[in-house]
């Protein structure tokens, strides 16, 4: 699904939501940050699929706040995999932590950023107090060390 809208962009090429003068770009609020980056080819496919793999895990854990009630409930009682949604959460949190684990320290802070949060790279090495554009260099780290966990070849 594309949801397209104009977004200004300043000198150090930060998009905000207000309009800027001079350059804009159309953004797709429905695209991820890690899609963003594989469609711009600054991410591989491994990098991709081992960060899509995380992100996956953390959904199906429920480890992000809520702020409403869940209305996804399944009525015959868990998924095709003979476990138990309690079952299914659990192990998916499990796979999580191994995955975060093996990333390491200094890595995973922007790997859960971008992958599982939503950040964007500007806002996360902002958060982080990094110098622009280091982030990628990070994150690409992180999701070949990811991808490695995973054993994608």
């Amino acid at each position: 699904m594309r949801e397209l809208v104009e977004r200004g962009i300043d000198a150090q090429g930060v998009i905000s939501a207000k309009g800027v003068r001079g350059r804009s770009v159309t953004v797709n609020l429905a695209e991820s940050p890690l899609g963003w980056l594989r469609s711009r080819g600054l991410v591989d496919a491994r990098q991709f699929e081992a960060g899509e793999r995380l992100r996956g895990d953390y959904e199906r854990a429920s480890i992000a706040p809520r702020v409403t009630m869940s209305w996804t409930a399944r009525v015959d009682g868990g998924g095709g995999d003979g476990l138990t949604p309690g079952e299914a959460q659990v192990a998916a949190k499990r796979r999580f932590d191994a995955a975060i684990a093996a990333t390491g320290p200094g890595l995973s802070d922007v790997l859960w950023r971008v992958v599982c949060a939503g950040e964007g790279l500007p806002a996360a090495e902002k958060e982080l107090g990094w110098p622009a554009r280091s982030g990628r260099v990070v994150l690409g780290l992180a999701l070949d060390r990811l991808a490695d966990h995973y054993g994608l070849r």
